[in-house]
């Protein structure tokens, strides 16, 4: 398949996923909850003619993707697909590539890789406040034993998702801060290696009816 076949391949993925009836069973993003029918529907109308793919990152980036329950992810999956679409992207989704066994990952593998771009993205979605396992995983292996400097002038940004909205995050929530700065640590990782943090992407109290809206954002943000 050549590479335009493929890139309009990839397109089509992703307006498929944005539209497509989400089945009863399917759980919500972060949460557990099981969407109705209603909502899923109202999904598949709300993204249907509005989801925007495709298009040129700026710079070589590399995108590293986790889910810890692959099988369940709506969003993550859905925002993966759209970003799969943009040109100098490269996509390694984590649990696809090592499974669950967090001492498969190849750390040397991965630090080639990542010197290969210039833009290192995370995507996932918020775990108990965190990062998930096999993401910690990687980058206990591929960032572990490396000091300072690492990864010099390269760019840092952070892409989550969270069922939580305004009662969890924010100044009036439970935890008093925004999802964006549950991730401190992660800024202070890309601080320490030399990197330029960017301002994370946060998605609170996701919904699959906004789906089609957060792939537009995640495109735009790749493109710029």
């Amino acid at each position: 398949m050549n590479p335009i076949d493929r890139r309009k391949l990839l397109q089509s993925a992703a307006v498929i996923a944005a539209t497509a009836v989400l089945p009863a069973c399917a759980q919500a993003e972060d949460n557990g909850n099981t969407p109705n029918r209603a909502s899923a529907a109202s999904a598949s109308a709300s993204s249907s003619n509005t989801v925007k793919t495709g298009g040129w990152a700026r710079v070589k980036t590399l995108l590293i993707v986790s889910h810890p329950y692959p099988d369940q992810s709506v969003m993550i999956k859905g925002l993966q697909q759209a970003a799969e679409t943009v040109d100098n992207v490269t996509v390694r989704n984590l649990e696809s590539i090592y499974g669950f066994d967090s001492r498969a990952i190849d750390g040397e593998a991965e630090r080639r890789i990542t010197r290969e771009h210039d833009r290192i993205v995370f995507m996932f979605p918020t775990h108990w406040f965190n990062i998930t396992p096999m993401m910690k995983a990687y980058l206990n292996d591929t960032w572990g034993s490396v000091g300072p400097g690492l990864w010099q002038g390269k760019e840092m940004l952070i892409i989550t998702t969270a069922a939580g909205g305004g009662s969890t995050y924010g100044k009036n929530g439970r935890i008093g801060v925004p999802l964006a700065d549950v991730f401190l640590p992660m800024k202070a990782s890309a601080l320490h290696a030399g990197m330029i943090y960017l301002p994370p992407l946060a998605f609170e109290g996701v919904t699959p009816s906004r789906l089609g809206e957060y792939q537009r954002q995640v495109v735009e943000q790749l493109t710029r």
